[in-house]
């Protein structure tokens, strides 16, 4: 297994105290949950093998110190009770000489921070499971801690250590015997292709992933195969052919979430072929439900594209100062689809000049996070903007095409 260390070399768990920067106020929640979360973390870091030989009574004393620490912390905020669980945890594990114990708080303190878009402490939290697991961590649990840090490595548009994530989870579930596992690491290794702008052979891995799935009837990996294959041709210029996938996603995801996911891609391809009411009604399932940072960023950017779609300029503007609002929290793959759209609508709206700045950092932030699918279709967009060329609609005939006219349809019966 790859040792996570040199991935972020420095002070251990400094990412945290990023939080502290910039702060006019010290004793605001989020520098002081930032401080803590270093404290809990540096705790956490006594129980790896080269820490055997500490006293009891130096572990109890920075024990109690950060206990202390984190119950000052804001007593409703869900990230205080993932560092209160993280320290009585560690204290456990230390205890009683099993590290393993403290794994299931660092698992849930991660997949908060990665719901909440702090992509680079879930990573950090990650490489802290596998360095104090180590060679003791249960073939399970180094198959899943791989997979979500390479999902969110992903997330940071950093796919080579993504691949390597990828490809180090999926040997560990071939040796254990889990098939699920094993697709879902072949489907992270099409993502992270597809990242890169290679959609034909994205979708072809994507078509071989479902005809596997659907051998070990694997729903889930059948879902996620059929959500993919839709993204990729519908990026391709395919959104007719598209939805039907998007919409067997929907019908055999069994979480909320994931049909909350299928929904916000289902409208931009549902817009992709002039379905504007259908894709507003898909969004608005996604807004009244409730979902992550990352869906909820996604849903009110398709939004304001719908809005600037229909040339409703209030609507365009109300939508673009809320994605306006998460922008610093963005990850490069949201934040440039945002400068996109926001920079489409601009055009729509006549204002050439700042629908063309918006593009500029668009296409910046694109090729500097390696983005190329991106990078392709905002040149191709640039070339034609003040042609009006920026519309991203398909022909009025995919649109009355019964597939996507029965997809329609039923999207209606979702609204209350």
């Amino acid at each position: 297994m790859t040792d996570p260390a040199p991935q972020h070399a420095g002070l251990p768990h400094a990412v945290f105290l990023h939080r502290m920067a910039g702060a006019s106020q010290p004793s605001a929640p989020e520098p002081r949950l930032g401080r803590a979360a270093f404290v809990a973390l540096r705790l956490v870091d006594l129980l790896g093998p080269e820490h055997a030989t500490l006293h009891p009574d130096a572990f109890h004393y920075q024990y109690v110190a950060t206990l202390r620490c984190c119950r000052d912390l804001p007593p409703g905020a869900t990230e205080t009770s993932h560092l209160l669980g993280l320290v009585r945890g560690t204290g456990d594990a230390f205890r009683d000489h099993n590290a393993g114990l403290v794994l299931p708080a660092l698992f849930a303190y991660a997949h908060y921070l990665e719901d909440e878009m702090r992509l680079e402490e879930a990573l950090d939290v990650l490489d802290t499971l596998l360095q104090v697991g180590g060679a003791t961590l249960p073939p399970a649990d180094a198959v899943g801690a791989q997979l979500r840090r390479a999902r969110v490595y992903r997330k940071l548009s950093e796919f080579d250590a993504a691949e390597q994530s990828y490809a180090e989870g999926g040997a560990l579930a071939a040796a254990i015997g889990d098939t699920h596992s094993e697709l879902l690491s072949r489907i992270g290794r099409a993502q992270a292709v597809r990242g890169r702008g290679n959609l034909l052979e994205a979708v072809h891995a994507y078509r071989e992933i479902l005809g596997e799935a659907e051998r070990q009837e694997d729903e889930d990996i059948q879902a996620r195969a059929h959500q993919e294959i839709a993204v990729a041709l519908s990026t391709r210029g395919q959104p007719a052919e598209a939805i039907p996938h998007e919409w067997r996603a929907f019908q055999l995801y069994q979480d909320g979430l994931s049909r909350l996911r299928v929904l916000g891609d289902l409208a931009v391809m549902l817009l992709f072929v002039g379905d504007a009411v259908a894709a507003e009604q898909a969004l608005s399932e996604v807004l009244r439900s409730g979902a992550t940072h990352d869906v909820l960023d996604n849903a009110m950017i398709e939004l304001m594209h719908c809005a600037s779609f229909r040339r409703d300029r209030v609507g365009f503007e109300r939508w673009r100062e809320q994605c306006d609002a998460q922008r610093a929290d963005m990850p490069p793959n949201i934040l440039v689809d945002y400068l996109l759209k926001a920079g489409i609508g601009r055009a729509r709206f006549g204002q050439f000049d700042r629908a063309e700045r918006l593009l500029a950092s668009a296409l910046q932030i694109a090729d500097q996070a390696g983005l190329h699918e991106f990078t392709f279709r905002i040149e191709r967009i640039k070339g034609g903007l003040r042609d009006c060329n920026c519309s991203d609609t398909a022909a009025e005939s995919d649109f009355r095409s019964d597939a996507v006219r029965e997809v329609s349809a039923a999207l209606a019966h979702l609204q209350p």
